[in-house]
C-alpha cells in the first residue's frame, strides 16, 4: 500500500485538509512532530489480513514462512561515542496494565512477559517478514510498540508494510492469544519524512484479536479447494491398490490419488542409519580371505555344517562348488557366508488425499491488553539504567554463525550507555546502546526498565533499532535504541487515545 503521510497540527491546516480523520483534533495546540498512516481500514479488511496469515496451505500457514526482517545489509561500523543525553523535559512514566497487582513472590529465573511477540508483515519486495514488539498500556488496551522500520518500509517506494499483524506469544505456526491486525501506525514525523533513525520507533493501534475457532471442516472437491482462499486443510491416507486403480479412472477424482513407488534394497555401508545386513554364501577360499568385523564382504559368523542325504550332497556338489565332505559315511555340506549391507527396501504405497475447507472460523477474542496485559511506557529517563530486552533473534551473525532460531523469545540484561552513540551510515546521532548479542528478528524488541520478574511488567524505554559489531570480530555485540524523549511521548499520546474497533 502506498504511504499517504498525514502529519499532525499545522501541516494539515496549511494544506486546508480537515482534521476529522485524525484521532484527536489537529488544532494549533496539537503537537506537530508525529504522523499517522492507515493500515487495515476496517473490520472486513482486518479479517482478510488475518486470513492471509492463518490460512493453511500445505499443512502450514504464512506465520511459519516468515523470515527475520534484516533492513541492514551488514553490521554497522564501530559507533562513535559522544556526551550523554540530557532529557528535554521532566521524566514521565505511564503505568503498565496490571501494575496495581502486588505480589511478594520472588524467583531467580527470568520470567518472559506475555506481552512480547512477533510483528509480521509483507515488505515492498513481497517477502513475508517479522520483527519483535510488545503490547503496551493505552486508553483502549489496543497498542503495540516496535521499531519504526518494522512498520514503515523505507526507500523509493516508501509505504507502510502490508498485512501488518502482531502475534503475542508467537511460536512456529501458533498464535495462542490471537492475531491482532494493525489499524493505524503512528511514527515521528522526522522518521516518516527523513528516515531519521534517532526516531526509529512506532506505536500501532490494533483491532481485537482474531483466532481460528468454532469452525467445521467441510469435505470439498480438489478444484473447489484450489479456488478457496480461506482456511483449508488436507489429509493423506493409505488405500488399497484396487481403490487406487479405480480412483485414477474417475476424471472427477484422479487428482485425489497418488502413488509412493517405494524403493528396492540398495547396497550401502554398515554406518548408514537403519542399514540391515544380509548373508551371502561364498566359497571356502573367499570366506577364509574375508576380514573379521563389520562391513561388506566381511565374515558373517562361523561356517555352518549340515547333514544331508546322498542325493542332496550330489546335487549340491554338482553345482561345481568345492563344499563336500562324506567322512564317516555321512554326507555333509559346509556353508560359508559374508556380510552384505543394504538400505531397507520400501514397499509401494497407494495414497488418497482428502480436501477440506474450514467454515465459520473467525472468532473475536477481545482486546490485546485484556488478553496479555501491557507494558508501561517511560520517556526522559536517565541513561545508565538497568534494562531487560526481550525479542525473537533469528538471523546469523555477519560471520555466518547462527546462534538463534527465532522460534522462542530470548533476552538480554545490562546497563544502558551513559554516552550517546552515533552511526552516520544509518542516520543515527543520539542512540543509547546496550551490550547484547541478539541478531535481526529482535529488531523492535522492547527495552524495559524497572522490570518486575514476578509481575512480568516494566516500562518500555526504548526499542532495538540497530545491531553493531563494536569489537570488529564480525559478530553483533551491541544493540542500540533511540532515546525516548518528550517527542516520543507526543507520538505515544497521539496513538494511545484511539480505539481501533472490534470485528463486529
Amino acid at each position: 500500500m502506498k504511504r499517504i503521510l498525514l502529519p499532525a497540527g499545522g501541516a494539515i491546516l496549511a494544506t486546508g485538509l480537515l482534521a476529522a480523520g485524525l484521532a484527536g483534533s489537529a488544532t494549533a495546540a496539537a503537537p506537530d512532530n508525529w504522523a499517522y498512516d492507515t493500515m487495515a481500514k476496517d473490520a472486513p479488511a482486518a479479517i482478510d489480513v488475518a486470513r492471509f496469515w492463518l490460512a493453511a496451505n500445505e499443512h502450514t500457514n504464512n506465520l511459519a514462512k516468515a523470515t527475520p526482517y534484516s533492513w541492514e545489509t551488514k553490521a554497522t561500523s564501530k559507533l562513535k561515542v559522544s556526551g550523554g543525553y540530557n532529557p528535554d523535559t521532566k521524566a514521565t512514566t505511564v503505568a503498565p496494565i496490571g501494575e496495581e497487582k502486588k505480589t511478594a513472590s520472588k524467583t531467580k529465573n527470568v520470567n518472559l512477559p506475555k506481552t512480547i511477540g512477533k510483528v509480521y508483515f509483507v515488505d515492498s519486495d513481497g517477502d513475508l517478514k517479522y520483527c519483535s514488539g510488545t503490547s503496551i498500556q493505552g486508553k483502549y488496551k489496543n497498542l503495540v510498540a516496535t521499531a519504526g522500520h518494522c512498520v514503515y518500509d523505507e526507500g523509493k517506494n516508501a509505504s507502510v508494510m502490508d498485512n501488518w499483524v502482531f502475534v503475542p506469544g508467537a511460536y512456529q505456526t501458533k498464535a495462542p492469544f490471537g492475531v491482532y491486525v494493525g489499524k493505524t501506525a503512528y511514527t515521528h514525523y522526522d522518521y516518516s519524512v527523513y528516515e531519521d533513525n534517532d526516531r526509529d520507533y512506532a506505536f500501532v493501534t490494533v483491532y481485537n484479536g482474531i483466532q481460528i475457532g468454532g469452525g467445521t471442516a467441510k469435505p470439498v472437491s480438489k478444484s473447489d479447494w484450489d479456488k478457496y482462499e480461506g482456511v483449508k486443510d488436507f489429509k493423506t491416507v493409505e488405500v488399497s491398490k484396487e481403490e487406487y486403480e479405480k480412483g485414477k479412472l474417475d476424471p472427477a477424482k484422479t487428482d485425489y490419488y497418488d502413488i509412493d513407488p517405494g524403493t528396492a534394497a540398495e547396497k550401502t555401508g554398515p554406518d548408514y542409519p537403519g542399514a540391515v545386513v544380509e548373508k551371502v554364501e561364498v566359497t571356502e577360499d573367499a570366506y577364509k580371505a574375508a576380514k573379521v568385523g563389520k562391513g561388506n564382504g566381511y565374515k558373517f559368523g562361523e561356517p555352518i555344517t549340515e547333514m544331508v542325504t546322498k542325493a542332496e550332497w550330489q546335487a549340491y556338489n554338482g553345482k561345481g562348488k568345492k563344499w563336500k565332505d562324506a567322512s564317516g559315511g555321512n554326507y555333509l555340506i559346509t556353508h560359508y557366508y559374508v556380510q552384505a549391507w543394504y538400505k531397507p527396501a520400501k514397499d509401494t504405497k497407494y495414497l488418497r488425499t482428502d480436501f477440506f475447507i474450514v467454515e465459520g472460523f473467525i472468532k473475536d477474542v477481545g482486546r490485546l491488553g485484556d488478553n496479555v496485559g501491557g507494558q508501561g511506557v517511560a520517556w526522559n529517563q536517565k541513561t545508565g539504567s538497568k534494562v531487560f530486552v526481550f525479542g525473537y533473534p533469528a538471523d546469523a551473525h555477519p560471520d555466518g554463525h547462527k546462534a538463534y532460531t527465532g522460534v522462542t523469545p530470548k533476552w538480554c540484561y545490562g546497563t544502558t550507555s551513559g554516552k550517546t552513540y552515533a552511526s552516520a551510515a544509518y542516520k543515527a546521532e543520539e542512540h543509547i546502546a546496550l551490550k547484547c548479542a541478539m541478531t535481526p528478528g529482535a529488531n523492535g524488541a522492547p527495552w524495559l526498565i524497572k522490570y518486575s520478574n514476578a509481575k512480568r511488567l516494566g516500562y518500555v524505554n526504548g526499542v532495538t533499532s540497530l545491531f553493531h559489531d563494536q569489537d570488529g570480530n564480525n559478530r553483533y555485540d551491541y544493540s542500540s535504541s533511540p532515546y525516548f524523549d518528550s517527542e516520543t511521548g507526543d507520538v505515544y499520546k497521539a496513538a494511545e487515545k484511539n480505539w481501533s474497533g472490534s470485528l463486529k
